[in-house]
Order: C-alpha cells, then sequence, then structure tokens
C-alpha cells in the first residue's frame, strides 16, 4: 500500500512540476534564457517527483491510517466525531478548490482533488486528538449540561480490583460507555506486578476483571489515552479526565468520591448502589433467619439476609446453627452498611 502511495505522489509530483515549471518559465518572460529553460524544466519535475515521492505518506497515507486507527478503537460518539471532520475537511477542500479550479493546465484540475484528501485527513486527525475537549463542549450544549445523565463513566482502579462492576455491566444499567483511562490500567499493571503477594493478587484480579468487562459488558468499554502527567495522584487524574469530559466516576473510594462531588462532578458509588438494593426492612416486622456465629455481646447471635445484610438477634447465641423465627426492633444505617437488630420471636 505503501509503494502503491508513493508511486502515486512521485506521478503527481511529475504533473504538478511539469505544470509548475512551465508556469514559472511563462511569467519569468526572459529571465530564464531559452537554452536553459529545459533543463530548468526536468530540475522542476524532479524536484516535484523526489517531494511527491517522499513526502506524499506524511500528508495522506499515516495521517490516515492513524485516524481509522482511532476510529477503530473509539465509541459511537468519537466514531461520529471522526466523520464529521472528514466531511467538514471535504467542504473546506471543496470551497478553498474553486478558486484553485480555475488556475491553467494540470494544476487546475489536480490540485482540488489533492487539497480536498489533505484537509479530510487533517480534519479527522483534529477531530480525534481533540475528541475529549469537542465531546465535554457537546454535552454543555445539551438540556441541563452536565446535570444530565453522563454519556460516559470514568472507571477507578477500585471499582475494577472490586469485581462488581462485571455484574453491573452485564445487566445494562450504566447508560452510555465505560472509559478505563491508561493510567488506571498502568496503576493495575504496578499493582499486578508488586513483591507483596496481596497487592499483586489485587492487582491481576483488576487486570482479569477489566477483561471479563470488556468481554462480558452490555454497555461499551473504551480505552482513553488522555494521561495528565502535570499531575501525580491516579485520582487527581480521574478527577481532571471526569472534569474535562463532562463523565461519571465509578468508585468505591470514599476519598475520591468526596473529592470529585466537591467538584461537581458525578460520583456512581459502588458501595451505595448496593445498600440501595438491598431489602427494606422496618422495625415489627417478622422474618425467619439462620444464626451462624455469636454476637460481640454475651448472648448475642448473628446472622445474615440473603443480599449479606447482617442481623444481631438478642439471646440468639444458644440456638447456633439453627433457623429461627425474629422480630426486627431497630435498623441502623452505617458508613459499613445497614444493621438489623432483632429478637426471638418467642421473647425469650
Amino acid at each position: 500500500m505503501q509503494t502503491i502511495v508513493r508511486l502515486s505522489g512521485a506521478f503527481l509530483g511529475i504533473i504538478l512540476g511539469f505544470g509548475l515549471g512551465l508556469l514559472i518559465l511563462d511569467r519569468t518572460g526572459d529571465l530564464i534564457a531559452p537554452a536553459n529553460r529545459p533543463a530548468f524544466l526536468v530540475a522542476c519535475v524532479v524536484a516535484a517527483l523526489l517531494f511527491g515521492y517522499l513526502a506524499i505518506p506524511y500528508v495522506t497515507l499515516y495521517p490516515t491510517r492513524w485516524a481509522v486507527s482511532k476510529l477503530s478503537e473509539a465509541g459511537a460518539a468519537e466514531f461520529v466525531l471522526g466523520v464529521a471532520g472528514i466531511l467538514i475537511g471535504l467542504l473546506m477542500g471543496a470551497l478553498i478548490g474553486i478558486p484553485l479550479s480555475q488556475l491553467e493546465g494540470p494544476l487546475g484540475a489536480v490540485l482540488p482533488i489533492a487539497v480536498s484528501l489533505v484537509l479530510a485527513a487533517i480534519m479527522a486527525g483534529a477531530f480525534m486528538y481533540k475528541r475529549e475537549a469537542i465531546l465535554k463542549a457537546l454535552s454543555g450544549l445539551t438540556p441541563g449540561g452536565r446535570r444530565g445523565v453522563p454519556t460516559r463513566v470514568v472507571v477507578d482502579t477500585s471499582a475494577v480490583i472490586d469485581g462488581r462492576i462485571v455484574d453491573i455491566g452485564k445487566t445494562g444499567f450504566i447508560l452510555g460507555s465505560l472509559v478505563a483511562p491508561r493510567f488506571v490500567l498502568e496503576e493495575l499493571q504496578r499493582i499486578a506486578d508488586s513483591p507483596d503477594a496481596l497487592r499483586r493478587n489485587r492487582g491481576r484480579r483488576g487486570l482479569e476483571m477489566l477483561a471479563a468487562l470488556q468481554k462480558d459488558s452490555v454497555t461499551p468499554v473504551e480505552i482513553s489515552e488522555e494521561t495528565y502527567p502535570e499531575l501525580d495522584e491516579v485520582d487527581a487524574k480521574l478527577v481532571a479526565l471526569a472534569r474535562d469530559t463532562g463523565a461519571a466516576i465509578l468508585t468505591n473510594d470514599y476519598n475520591l468520591n468526596r473529592v470529585a462531588e466537591l467538584q461537581g462532578i458525578r460520583v456512581l458509588n459502588i458501595n451505595e448502589l448496593a445498600n440501595a438494593v438491598k431489602a427494606v426492612v422496618h422495625p415489627g416486622e417478622e422474618m425467619s433467619v439462620r444464626i451462624i456465629q455469636e454476637g460481640k455481646e454475651p448472648g448475642q447471635g448473628v446472622g445474615y439476609l440473603d443480599d449479606g445484610t447482617m442481623i444481631v438477634v438478642e439471646g440468639g447465641s444458644r440456638f447456633l446453627e439453627h433457623d429461627i423465627p425474629i422480630t426486627v426492633t431497630r435498623v441502623l444505617q452505617t458508613v459499613a452498611g445497614r444493621m438489623i437488630f432483632a429478637q426471638h420471636r418467642d421473647g425469650t
């Protein structure tokens, strides 16, 4: 492919060089002696041939390859941006081509087409390079601005390692697309290479979860190449990326949650989601629970609902490994989650 492009550039250079040489000879009059005109014309053709052969890939093939590779990795919104860039480049080329088409000779026929193709490649590359800023500007034009539903959700390292994000992704509850920043992947790799066995296992689990998310998630998953080298901490980079793109942050990190909210960024906290979907239990409600261990206080027994909610039963320690009827006495919401206190239904 590259050879064909270079040969096409050389052929185009011959035509342009010949036409340009004739135009210069016509305009210069007697400044160039008649005996030297053939040599001058040959020099123009050779120079344009070499320029076309060497330079044409850098203005056509390489930008096009880069744009195509970016479009293949992009989500739906970025693909539309790339196509829009190509169309705008062609439109600009058509406008510029109108006066260029008035030139005499081969230049008038070739230059408008060449300019249109070059501008299309340049505009597609520019739109893809600045896609984050463009998407941010477009999100600000939607009704309600950033307060509307984010079209992109940036994934935090803690959320990937947690693993529940895979199940959430399968449900399709997350609207838009999930964005895994490159610096999050690099942090997962550093954790996976840690000499500490616990950290190493957490990092490997995170990489496995991300692979599962890309494979099984109903929600599209994309990789962001934004790096923010001026920032050192991953949390700061996450906040900057979310702020620049109008995206939300998916995390279970309490500190990141608070920092992002203070800066007006929407946060989707997995722990809060888990607590929100747990069964609602009210004082006075009756149910059955299996006592599996003793509580912290003397006589207490501990059981769990199907969703993992802890139930502390007064006087339940004597019913270890038994299902007993209970009555809920109070429900306590803590930072760690919801706790239910109850007593044996017969009151003994």
